[in-house]
């Protein structure tokens, strides 16, 4: 664990273009389990739109990157994810010496059946799910979002929209992180697919932040060459209101 557990000069983004080229790495953050977000993401979030003592739910908590910030900024939180072994590391990432009011909890579960929470009991939603089979957490695990083909995929985030809407409260902030996915020469806008499904679970719609990428593996090995297509250096953070 680093000594540090909050990161140096920190302040709250101000604009529509998000960027961390140094990832973070205060408390127990680490770049290990891949495709996990940067901590500046959830630390945005949570300090924005929850306040201390509110409930924060992570349907796709994978490494438990948004249940470190929020017990490092003292909000309660939930923590879900249907592959066991990233419950395992989350509940050793959440589990450090810090003086902090809140709860956390973490459970093996499915994001699109939420029933061990009750409607309308969430005041911040911030969740990273995969980005459909472009990394497969698991193999073959039962209902893991990231065995499922782009169409598969996108139709199984519906249930999860719904889920979501009904545990999120009234006024209330879904944030999610996504991005566009390219395969075989073919560009699959997922961010507006997802855009669009939450939107129809009755989500409104309250910014589009551009989160630009750093240091992709895939990125890497393509930059060298010339190419017919552009690299994807970019994510979609969704933010919804529950109205």
């Amino acid at each position: 664990m680093n000594c540090n557990l909050t990161p140096e000069n920190f302040s709250l983004e101000k604009t529509s273009i998000w960027s961390f080229p140094d990832r973070g790495s205060w408390a127990t953050h680490t770049n290990k389990y891949r495709g996990n977000w940067s901590p500046y993401i959830p630390r945005n979030l949570i300090i924005r739109y929850s306040n201390e003592g509110d409930s924060v739910l992570d349907q796709f908590v994978g490494s438990g990157t948004t249940l470190v910030e929020a017990k490092l900024l003292n909000r309660n939180a939930f923590g879900v994810d249907i592959n066991p072994d990233a419950i395992k590391l989350c509940k050793s990432a959440v589990n450090f010496d810090y003086s902090s009011k809140s709860h956390i909890g973490i459970r093996k579960g499915n994001a699109q059946k939420l029933s061990f929470l009750s409607t309308e009991s969430i005041d911040l939603i911030a969740t990273h799910p995969p980005y459909a089979d472009i990394i497969k957490y698991s193999e073959g695990l039962a209902n893991d979002l990231s065995q499922y083909p782009i169409n598969k995929f996108i139709e199984e985030m519906k249930p999860v929209a719904a889920e979501a809407f009904r545990v999120l409260k009234r006024g209330k902030i879904c944030a999610f992180l996504i991005g566009d996915v390219r395969q075989k020469g073919t560009l699959y806008p997922l961010g507006f697919e997802l855009m669009n499904i939450f939107m129809n679970a009755g989500f409104s719609l309250k910014e589009i932040v551009i989160k630009e990428q750093h240091n992709c593996i895939g990125t890497k090995k393509w930059r060298s060459k010339i190419n017919d297509f552009l690299l994807l250096a970019h994510e979609y953070l969704y933010i919804m209101k529950k109205t």
